[in-house]
């Protein structure tokens, strides 16, 4: 079916300095909306960014069907607009819907929404050379009716907020052994909000004993490493980049994905499998190099300094010459054009 997005412009906002806001504070001028009804999509719209009105009955309120996804756009060296990974990221969203008993988007809806929205924003893509402008796709539930069941009314939104870097300094980290972010069978493939809602009180008192971020740990045996927080983990050990397998209870990310790309067209030694923190104790005790970090759309990489094990703490290896700032640039690379792009990741607005 094909899908006409209409467009109600609004006289543009002075676009100010961004750098000193926190992330996702500043709203662009426009966003995208459009309604799931009666088993069709309607209303596609590209309005001035307000505020929503919802029942206090509505079941994305009681029962989490909510998923999202985070996107980004460059300013490439020949001043267009780039956004990178369309597919990959129109294709996580569409599984995470699935997996929420949700409807799927149609691509091109999903892209053109983009694009207009995009497009009509393009001022506010940052010109710096750590800046870009995060794409913020979503979905809720929005019948009203207090009953636990599936919806049958949707909203699908587009956001954007002009973005810089995420985290300003290397991380510090825990092990967590006592809380778990997923099991087999569950929602950790998914990208939707009960999966960061869950992990709020862990990380919390993680920050509280003076560490940024926990990493994840399996549900079964409490040992084999997951996910860091909002990122994919990643290790370096004797020059061979390790990152857990998709299992099922962690998310397929884009940089992940990219990074792994970049790393194996590049001739870097890589292995995919079940890391036990184990392992890490080991290297670390034998004296080897070992970098760890974590990868995804909002922080890129960001390198971690420290690892607490039990009552222990290791330090990474976290100098400029670290494999991850290697594949950071050449990632950056592509984003920015700098590079030629033979992966077919770029899609110019």
């Amino acid at each position: 079916m094909e899908h006409t997005i209409s467009v109600t412009a609004q006289a543009e906002r002075k676009v100010t300095d961004t750098k000193s806001v926190p992330f996702g504070k500043v709203p662009t001028e426009h966003m995208f909306m459009a309604e799931y009804k009666n088993g069709q999509w309607h209303h596609a719209q590209v309005v001035p960014f307000h505020d929503l009105t919802l029942s206090p009955l509505t079941l994305c309120l009681h029962y989490g069907q909510t998923v999202f996804e985070g996107m980004k756009a460059f300013s490439m060296e020949d001043g267009s607009i780039n956004v990178f990974r369309m597919d990959k990221h129109y294709d996580r969203f569409n599984k995470s819907l699935h997996r929420m008993c949700m409807p799927p988007v149609p691509e091109k809806l999903f892209i053109n929404a983009i694009k207009e929205l995009v497009s009509l924003d393009a001022d506010w893509v940052p010109k710096d050379a750590d800046g870009s402008l995060y794409i913020r796709p979503f979905m809720i539930a929005t019948e009203d009716r207090i009953g636990v069941k599936v919806s049958d009314e949707y909203l699908f939104m587009v956001v954007c907020s002009p973005a810089f870097q995420y985290y300003t300094k290397p991380l510090r980290v825990k092990i967590e052994t006592t809380f778990v972010r997923s099991a087999a069978g569950g929602t950790g493939a998914a990208k939707c909000g009960g999966n960061y809602g869950g992990a709020f009180y862990p990380t919390s008192l993680a920050r509280e004993a003076g560490y940024d971020q926990v990493l994840w740990t399996d549900s079964v045996h409490n040992e084999f490493i997951e996910e860091s927080g909002t990122m994919n983990a990643m290790f370096v050990i004797d020059n061979v980049l390790i990152t857990p397998e998709l299992s099922g209870t962690i998310l397929d990310g884009v940089t992940r994905d990219s990074l792994l790309a970049i790393a194996r067209e590049k001739g870097i030694n890589v292995e995919v499998r079940q890391i036990s923190y184990n392992e890490l104790i080991d290297a670390f005790e034998a004296g080897r190099q070992v970098e760890a970090f974590g990868a995804g759309t909002a922080a890129v990489v960001a390198p971690i300094a420290t690892i607490a094990i039990g009552h222990k703490e290791y330090n990474c290896y976290t100098e400029p010459d670290a494999l991850m700032f290697r594949l950071q640039k050449e990632l950056y690379d592509i984003r920015r054009g700098i590079v030629p792009d033979t992966h077919g990741w770029n899609n110019i607005i």
